[in-house]
């Protein structure tokens, strides 16, 4: 989740009659869904009754990205009843979540570091897991309500190396194996 200033929040939503309310819903209603809420479409945010909806599956969104550390409940509740104060509260609960750890579920560890095998246990040593490095993220086009992209970007294609076919040929024999000869005594 982004780093906002929740006094910011509150500064920018009143300066701005409520339009930056809208839009801080938004980008953090994007953010959520990108940790794997499921939050709907932001445009029934502005439809009256419906908006109570929203709202709820809004609170479910941060109970899921909190881990449980803040219920939906409360979220709902900060929302509907604090308004303003609410979002910058809820603003605050998303400065706090650690960037990597957004979704990790309650109770999870880290797994233990494997040692090498051949070592004797004074002399254990961790095995370092060699992890491909990630592409850098392409930036993504915001489009404030969470809908389709306007324009998607296809994914790069990908080569293969072209490989001569196979010519069918006889099946090899299994290599055969034989014991190895008996020391002699002499």
């Amino acid at each position: 989740m982004k780093h906002r200033n929740p006094l910011g929040v509150i500064f920018f939503s009143i300066i701005t009659f409520g339009i930056y309310a809208i839009v801080w819903n938004v980008k953090t209603k994007n953010e959520m869904n990108k940790l794997g809420a499921e939050i709907p479409t932001a445009w029934l945010l502005i439809i009256p009754i419906v908006n109570i909806y929203w709202m709820w599956k809004y609170s479910k969104g941060v109970e899921h990205v909190t881990g449980g550390k803040t219920s939906g409940v409360l979220a709902f509740v900060l929302l509907y009843i604090l308004s303003v104060i609410g979002m910058a509260i809820i603003q605050d609960i998303f400065n706090g979540l650690p960037a990597a750890e957004a979704v990790a579920s309650p109770g999870s560890s880290p797994a233990p570091a494997a040692t090498t095998p051949e070592a004797t246990p004074d002399q254990a040593q961790p095995i370092s897991p060699t992890v491909a490095p990630e592409p850098p993220a392409q930036p993504q086009p915001d489009n404030n309500f969470g809908g389709p992209d306007a324009s998607p970007t296809p994914p790069p294609p990908s080569v293969a190396p072209e490989t001569p076919p196979e010519t069918p040929s006889e099946p090899a024999e299994p290599p055969t194996v034989q014991p190895p000869a008996p020391p002699q005594v002499q």
